[in-house]
């Protein structure tokens, strides 16, 4: 019989998708120039969901019956000794699961592990970190100026797959760390170390290690110039959560999100400050958001924001000014643009504001970005503050969805921004009149009052 022949195949490296020569357009994405070239191998025998003994395999792929057999599938979690990463991960770092965390270069997503290693060994829990960028004497230095010095601790630094899995079946750590999944390789393939082929088949083998061996796997994740996790689409399928860390390299503070989560609640927040000790949990960040609020109000609304289940205040800023130009400028930090274009319509078609000649500035104070609608109604305050020079009084918050025929439309976890903006001293919000009716059993001080608004002309009433 003849042998299997390798031969040359074009993969794109946004998508993934395979054609037989080089196109400059990847038909199925729309990249432009993403095809590279890579030696197709004879496909080989093990997978990762099929790594290990074959009598392994067969014991653990039984199907547990619920209700005989519960306390065998019951989840255990570790305590990560944070409580923001414990409540993004929904309640703490399920045993086995499989990880992804990303964010942009410098952001201090291998400082954040490092430290949950810290804490996972003070818990009693033993930690394996692989580091494909670094040096073993890189990576213990910067844990000894973290202050963390723990024998449950081992750093590795290894980029070979084959060697990572030999050695986390020998040490049996209860968490392994592999920062990051783009450095690691497989003899096997061809492919370069980063590609979609290498990436795809290094996860399929890690998640064969969390899932057979109970082995808790947190991969580090590149990102690509447009924020979105480097590799093929398929790695954010194959694990269990998906974390990002962002945050702007001009404020101290650093945002954790979870994207994606079979554990716990999807969209979870939580809010680091970065110092010369590391990173330090924010346990209150909505004062740490409003803090720094100034005393000239005109054009500066507080909003209520649900990031998860966690309710979260920030501040809103508008500006306001005559543009000579034909198309006056639309700036949106922190909102989306096109949102910021539907308000500005349906202000000047219901209030004959006149904003279709003026440049308007939105800002999102902090670097938060809104995606929830009910941002609407404290960025269309602001902007009928800055338009009329009205103060608005600093102790109101607004939430709500504008309608493009001017209603204020209702939102969702009233309550709970209610007593966020309580707790913080406010006492006056505007919200939408259909969310009256939720608000029967919420009980208010004297000094403390809502306002509910059915349009646009309500609301331009109270400002």
């Amino acid at each position: 019989m003849a042998k299997s022949k390798t031969k040359t195949i074009y993969t794109c490296q946004n998508c993934g998708a395979q054609r037989p020569r080089w196109e400059g357009k990847c038909s199925d994405c729309g990249a432009w120039n993403s095809y590279v070239e890579e030696l197709q191998m004879p496909e080989v025998k093990t997978r990762g969901w099929s790594t290990g003994s074959g009598e392994r395999e067969s014991t653990g792929s039984k199907p547990v019956a619920l209700d005989q057999r519960l306390e065998e599938v019951k989840l255990d979690r570790f305590d990560t000794s944070f409580e923001e990463l414990n409540r993004v991960l929904g309640g703490g770092l399920a045993k086995g699961s499989f990880v992804l965390l990303g964010g942009s270069p410098g952001i201090g997503k291998s400082t954040l592990l490092l430290q949950m290693a810290g804490g996972l060994a003070n818990n009693k829990h033993k930690v394996l970190y692989i580091s494909g960028e670094e040096s073993v004497s890189q990576t213990g230095s910067r844990a000894h100026r973290l202050g963390i010095r723990s024998p449950l601790i081992e750093v590795g630094c290894e980029s070979n797959l084959t060697a990572v899995m030999e050695m986390a079946r020998f040490k049996k750590p209860d968490v392994l760390v592999v920062d990051s999944i783009q450095t690691m390789f497989l003899p096997d393939l061809q492919a370069a170390p980063g590609s979609v082929s290498q990436v795809r088949e290094c996860a399929g083998h890690l998640m064969g290690l969390a899932k057979h061996d109970g082995i808790t796997v947190i991969l580090i994740g590149h990102v690509t110039k447009d924020g979105n996790i480097a590799g093929p689409k398929v790695l954010e399928h194959m694990v269990d959560c998906v974390l990002s860390f962002d945050g702007d390299i001009s404020y101290n503070f650093r945002l954790l999100r979870s994207l994606k989560n079979r554990f716990g609640a999807a969209h979870e927040l939580g809010v680091f400050q970065m110092n010369s000790k590391g990173l330090e949990e924010v346990s209150n960040p909505s004062e740490l958001f409003l803090e720094e609020r100034g005393d000239q109000l005109i054009g500066s609304a507080v909003f209520a924001s649900m990031e998860g289940t966690r309710p979260l205040l920030c501040e809103v800023q508008a500006l306001t000014l005559s543009s000579p130009m034909a198309m006056p400028r639309r700036t949106a930090l922190g909102i989306d643009i096109n949102r910021l274009h539907l308000l500005t319509a349906v202000l000047d078609r219901h209030l004959d504001v006149r904003l279709a000649h003026n440049d308007i500035f939105i800002n999102v104070v902090g670097g938060l970005k809104l995606v929830e609608p009910a941002s609407d109604l404290a960025v269309a305050a602001a902007i009928l503050s800055t338009e009329h020079r009205r103060d608005l009084d600093a102790k109101t918050c607004y939430f709500g969805e504008i309608g493009l025929t001017g209603e204020v439309r209702g939102v969702s976890f009233v309550e709970q921004r209610i007593k966020e903006a309580d707790k913080l001293g406010f006492k006056h919000f505007v919200i939408p009149f259909s969310n009256k009716r939720h608000l029967e059993d919420v009980k208010l001080s004297k000094d403390k009052k809502i306002s509910f608004v059915k349009n646009v002309h309500d609301l331009n009433k109270i400002i």
